[in-house]
């Protein structure tokens, strides 16, 4: 049994986390034994491990916050999930382990059957993608979003999830090897950031997509890609912020606030799960696992790796030269 822990945290993540043995534990009453299906490693892992998250753990603590597993043991006055079940690991109890204990009355079981992998991201970045999509601007079938970092797992899953919706997307991206791969998957537009051929941003994606009014802006990248992303927008449209890849504050002209009236706004799903209903939670849930479930929804994956080689799994997440997520399997 091995765990990925880490006792310190700090600005390299793959130095301050490592493989860690460990015995089979004893079950309490309530208690089962789950093992480790698939767990992913995203970006806010990776700035939990240098400690610029907006919430950290104690140490030491195991990394990863979500995952699937399947119960294989019962502790004393435990019934169900059944033995083999595929499950939710709850989050924040550190899924990067291949072994972990959870109280049996907290877990939520997953269709068995299903390809672990996709199950394993359905917390955080599906959902996200969802709401960006449903919480800020009403959008209508025809209408068309931009989004930045768009090869990322949000990214990946807000062109799917809005494709499904009739809603067209502008995507972009840092380099021009990913247009071809997201045009595949989905994509209405896909642009290189920054000044091309002599043209900015704006204007190219003016040329896209016919000079359509552009009602919603999803920036994960922050400084000046914030406000290249602005520049692109209608009258009275709505910037949402949910990530900072560049280390940068968020950078708007004021030209763009005042003559075009932009909202800004950000968007956490960590508040989004503190201020929701469990019945709202159930819903989104409910429509990302019957979609992945039918295939409709995926997301790209760039490696696997088992809990042993952590640090390559994290060295190569938190790089930028990944097309796809980083997944901790069971060997």
């Amino acid at each position: 049994m091995l765990k990925a822990e880490y006792k310190t945290r700090g600005l390299v993540p793959q130095d301050v986390i490592e493989a860690v043995s460990f015995d089979k534990p004893e079950l309490k009453e309530g208690q089962v034994l789950l093992e480790m299906l698939a767990a992913p490693i995203n970006p806010s892992d990776v700035l939990t491990l240098t400690g610029q998250y907006g919430i950290l753990p104690p140490l030491p603590a195991i990394g990863g916050n979500e995952g699937v597993a399947k119960v294989i043991e019962h502790g004393p006055n435990v019934s169900s999930p059944d033995i083999g079940q595929t499950v939710l690991i709850p989050m924040g109890i550190g899924s990067w382990s291949t072994h972990i204990v959870a109280d049996a009355k907290v877990l939520v079981s997953l269709p068995n059957g299903v390809d672990p992998i996709q199950l394993s991201m359905i917390t955080i970045n599906p959902p996200t993608a969802s709401l960006m999509l449903s919480e800020f601007v009403d959008l209508q079938k025809g209408d068309w979003v931009i989004q930045n970092a768009a090869n990322s797992g949000v990214g990946s899953y807000l062109i799917k999830l809005a494709k499904l919706r009739g809603i067209k997307t502008v995507n972009v991206v840092r380099r021009e090897s990913l247009i071809k791969p997201l045009l595949a998957a989905g994509a209405d537009v896909v642009l290189v950031d920054g000044i091309v051929d002599g043209l900015s941003l704006a204007k190219r994606v003016k040329a896209a997509t016919d000079s359509a009014a552009i009602k919603l802006g999803i920036d994960a990248v922050g400084g000046s890609a914030t406000d290249r992303l602005g520049g692109t927008l209608a009258e009275g449209a709505t910037l949402v912020n949910y990530g900072a890849m560049s280390g940068e504050p968020c950078s708007l002209a004021p030209t763009v606030i005042i003559f075009k009236d932009i909202t800004v706004r950000g968007f956490w799903l960590a508040k989004w799960f503190r201020t929701s209903t469990p019945e709202q939670q159930k819903g989104v849930f409910a429509t990302i696992i019957g979609l992945i479930a039918t295939g409709k929804l995926s997301a790209p994956i760039h490696a696997t790796y088992s809990v042993k080689d952590i640090k390559q799994a994290v060295t190569i997440a938190a790089s930028g030269q990944r097309n796809g997520k980083v997944v901790i399997v069971k060997e």
